[in-house]
């Protein structure tokens, strides 16, 4: 059976996974980009096509890169929480279509959990959003057909994350610890009391100040 991964997940010190005051003009709200500084400095992000040319060297080649890149290897679709498709308020909108442009990064059928259901939008590159009210193994059972069996990406946020892991469906966590404090917003670990007994868990510190820990079922 295909695995259940989280990649490049960012948390706090304090286990925060985005801000406070999330809107269309801040989508991790008072955190900024803060938590991801790490990997936009990577040559894994640069490749994405998200910096502009002229903006300096190709990204970095190191521990981060190396870490980054792991994020694309092997997923047949992707699950996310309502909050990382759009901005508060974004389901009164009819012609919101997600954060990306007419080619979203995921490139595979991507399912996000809403309470409020609306047709499946196609866009360019392979990415169709699916839009569901369900239960976390039922959105899984729906990403895992969808993905002919490859791996499901659990893409975020914390929120969504920590219902996966608290219903035992995650099969590799890789959260990268990013040496702020941000003091309010979504926390990845509450309620997740002695998650580590059911993993092997792996630390490595990097030059750019992040620890990256996976945990691997």
């Amino acid at each position: 059976m295909s695995r259940t991964r989280v990649h490049n997940f960012s948390i706090s010190l304090d286990g925060f996974g985005t801000g406070e005051g999330l809107s269309a003009d801040a989508p991790f709200g008072h955190a900024g980009h803060r938590l991801h500084e790490w990997m936009t400095a990577t040559r894994f992000w640069h490749g994405l096509g998200v910096v502009e040319q002229g903006e300096g060297a190709a990204g970095s080649t190191g521990a981060d890169n190396a870490f980054a890149e792991r994020h694309e290897h092997g997923i047949g679709a992707e699950i996310m929480g309502a909050g990382k498709f759009g901005p508060p308020g974004w389901q009164d909108d009819p012609e919101w279509r997600g954060w990306w442009g007419e080619n979203p990064p995921f490139h595979t059928p991507t399912f996000v959990l809403t309470h409020r259901p609306r047709q499946p939008l196609e866009m360019d590159e392979g990415t169709t959003f699916h839009f569901l009210d369900a239960s976390p193994a039922d959105a899984l059972d729906a990403a895992r057909e969808a993905a002919h069996g490859l791996d499901v990406r659990i893409g975020g946020g914390p929120t969504v994350v920590r219902d996966f892991l608290a219903a035992g469906l995650v099969d590799h966590l890789h959260v990268v610890q990013v040496p702020i404090l941000l003091g309010r917003g979504v926390r990845l670990w509450d309620g997740l009391e002695a998650l580590e007994r059911g993993y092997a868990v792996e630390a490595v510190s990097t030059p750019s100040g992040v620890t990256h820990l996976t945990f691997t079922r």
